[in-house]
């Protein structure tokens, strides 16, 4: 498939209320705007998040613009999974911005006993009394050029919670960091005009899980680009919306560094008749390009991967459609079901054949 995800090696929220604790081994990571009392200071928490370096090149250089469709047009995406959100209102707006130099997960959490003070916090990168942000709260890259303007998200009352944005610049930006040794990670925080607002009519909570979480919902770095190939060759084309389905290549048991080609055997459910040598139940088909699959998580039903048009496009050559689905972004230890999509004669049908496979640890 041509959606890849990894998770943070660190990340860790940052409180201005408790400027040196750390909250590196946190199962929740907040970006939030309170004002408790009048007289106090509004307390800011933001959200730092690092992914593997050798990572973040390996995927770039050896899988999208070398790979078996080699392209330089790809996404990426930071997406958090809200726990608990409360205090927004019509005009609440999370952004992502880069901040420079390396920084220490640590080992703390929220208002440890004694607190924490051994990795990241307000004031300090590593520790507290050890190598200070330059501006307290991360060293946030204002440089001109891509990259320099935040990306945002606004939500509302009624809206979903979770975060879903396209960071393709700051990904760029440190991918070229990288090759020239240089050091960037994301953060997650309300805009400007949100943070240390003193009142009580708007005071925004974000809770998302992190990576420390026992959920199935750690923060991912999603990269996406197009590996669509459709060759028909001799298959005939289907052209009933009635369809009989069957996945082949599927093992049911991948290793978490597996990339796997599952392919589909299609026909009509119910063939016209005709005189030929071999059987038409046996007579493989092929699906018309607008044909996506789609991955749910088989005991939460929630979709992992949902149909794209763009990056889960179902490919084809001679032997028939096939998709590749990479198992690194897919939590290990679970079970997952398979969908298809397709549209033909002007009827989209859905495919929920109990294609079931799980990933484990390798």
């Amino acid at each position: 498939m041509a959606i890849y995800k990894i998770f943070p090696t660190k990340d860790a929220t940052l409180y201005s209320s408790y400027p040196n604790m750390n909250t590196g081994n946190d199962a929740i990571l907040e970006v939030s705007n309170l004002f408790p009392n009048t007289g106090q200071s509004p307390r800011v928490a933001r959200t730092i998040l690092d992914f593997n370096e050798n990572e973040i090149v390996d995927i770039i250089d050896n899988k999208i613009k070398s790979g078996s469709f080699p392209t330089d047009n790809y996404k990426t995406y930071i997406k958090l999974y809200a726990a608990e959100v409360q205090g927004v209102n019509q005009d609440t707006t999370l952004e992502i911005r880069l901040v420079s130099g390396s920084w220490n997960n640590g080992s703390g959490q929220y208002l440890d006993s004694p607190q924490s003070t051994n990795g990241v916090s307000w004031n300090y990168k590593l520790s507290s009394g050890s190598d200070s942000w330059g501006t307290p709260g991360g060293d946030i890259r204002n440089t001109p050029g891509p990259g320099s303007s935040p990306v945002e998200e606004n939500f509302s009352n009624r809206t979903i919670k979770d975060l879903n944005l396209d960071v393709t610049t700051a990904t760029n930006m440190i991918y070229n960091n990288i090759l020239s040794m240089g050091t960037d990670s994301y953060m997650v925080k309300l805009t400007g005009s949100i943070e240390f607002i003193s009142g009580s009519s708007h005071q925004p909570q974000f809770k998302f899980f992190s990576v420390d979480t026992n959920t199935i919902y750690p923060p991912q770095l999603e990269f996406r680009w197009e590996d669509f190939s459709y060759e028909t060759g001799s298959l005939s084309p289907l052209t009933t919306s009635d369809v009989k389905m069957a996945l082949d290549n599927n093992s049911g048991i991948f290793y978490s560094e597996s990339i796997n080609r599952f392919r589909l055997n299609v026909r009509p459910e119910f063939p016209i008749r005709t005189f030929q040598t071999s059987s038409l139940y046996t007579t493989n088909h092929y699906l018309p390009t607008a044909s996506y699959y789609a991955i749910k998580d088989l005991d939460t039903d929630e979709f992992v991967i949902d149909f794209d048009s763009s990056y889960t496009k179902i490919s084809c050559d001679s032997n028939g459609n096939y998709f590749d689905i990479y198992m690194n972004g897919l939590e290990p230890e679970r079970y997952y079901k398979i969908l298809v999509q397709t549209t033909i004669s002007g009827s989209t049908i859905v495919k929920d054949e109990d294609y079931i496979f799980k990933v484990v640890n390798g």
